[in-house]
């Protein structure tokens, strides 16, 4: 007499569950349509936004349709393709190694990707080619999942992966550092560590064309992994049981992050702590199996670069502060407070 109702209450619960997900993914997604309108509306310079659309559809190049077309719509959309970026790879790191402090730099592409456009600034390239930078930026990033996958495959699954990573982001960074050091002109020094700091200032839609395609793969072949991740709650020995080619799931991984944060960081240098922070704000709300947190995260990722973008044009602060300085200048703290409110864990 009970089974039947137990496994109605059980059914009725997941229910519950899954219509509250689909509440969540809903409101983010139109949180996030609401701050590309935000974005694409806020600026310096400020005009009737939709007369120039009206231009720039009936095809007039008056100034308005280029600003709106050249400048504000790339930038909304390119926050909120690295936001959903950040986000998405934060989740599957956190869920593939099962540590809650993993972010997109513990692999080490985020430093390899910056280091890569840091040689284009450094050999001149920059100057000869518009997209000479990006493209510095996603070999870099390419070149480091190579020895990332080269390193890890000695090594004993998800350990061996954190050691490669930290060891490719120690080099990179040396490197970086080194290439700075040895710069003959100061002021491009100075520009170097100016992009290192993040912005989404002055990008156009080639970058948008140049990173969309990539990032796109990448994102598939991370949300790939979803049912992977969550057999790996149970250990690695008996996901391998249920059949998950485990060596499948790092190649699909590491490439996906690979391809999606190191375009990202080709086109908007290093901006630190989203892909950190964006599950642990999601996890409360949907709950902690990893495959769940994914496309939430996503969401959840691109929305808050996108509302941290609008802050730093909203500042009265000139020149404008660096995306990447506010990101870090909210979420270390945020840091501290997850670690103190679980300190009875950690």
């Amino acid at each position: 007499m009970n089974a039947p109702l137990i496994r109605y209450s059980a059914g009725s619960y997941e229910g519950r569950r899954n219509l509250r997900r689909g509440g969540i993914i809903a409101a983010l997604a139109l949180t996030v349509v609401a701050l590309l309108a935000a974005s694409i509306t806020i600026g310096y310079a400020a005009f009737d936004v939709m007369a120039a659309a009206r231009d720039l559809v009936a095809g007039r190049t008056t100034l308005p349709a280029l600003v709106l077309w050249e400048l504000r719509v790339p930038r909304a959309l390119l926050g909120a393709l690295v936001g959903t970026s950040l986000g998405l790879t934060g989740a599957v790191l956190q869920g593939y190694l099962r540590n809650p402090l993993a972010d997109p730099g513990v692999l080490g592409i985020s430093s390899a990707a910056a280091l890569g456009a840091v040689l284009t600034f450094y050999s001149g390239l920059g100057g000869m080619l518009s997209l000479a930078l990006p493209l510095g930026g996603i070999a870099g990033a390419a070149v480091a999942a190579l020895l990332l996958l080269l390193l890890a495959a000695g090594g004993r699954g998800s350990l061996g992966l954190i050691l490669a990573g930290v060891g490719l982001s120690s080099l990179a960074g040396a490197l970086t550092a080194l290439a700075l050091n040895l710069s003959p002109n100061p002021y491009a020094a100075l520009e170097i560590v100016f992009w290192l700091m993040g912005s989404l200032a002055d990008r156009g839609m080639d970058h948008v064309y140049l990173c969309l395609p990539l990032m796109a793969v990448g994102w598939a072949l991370m949300l790939s992994s979803a049912r992977a991740l969550d057999a790996l709650t149970l250990g690695e020995e008996t996901a391998a049981s249920l059949g998950f080619n485990l060596a499948s799931v790092r190649l699909r991984i590491v490439a996906g992050a690979a391809l999606a944060v190191g375009s990202g960081v080709a086109v908007s240098g290093a901006i630190g702590f989203v892909g950190l922070v964006v599950p642990h704000l999601v996890r409360p709300l949907i709950g902690s199996r990893p495959g769940a947190i994914l496309l939430p995260s996503a969401l959840a990722g691109a929305a808050l670069i996108l509302a941290a973008d609008i802050a730093v044009r909203l500042l009265p602060t000139r020149p404008e502060l660096k995306l990447g300085v506010l990101t870090a200048l909210i979420g270390a703290p945020f840091l501290v407070a997850i670690l103190w409110r679980n300190r009875s864990v950690v």
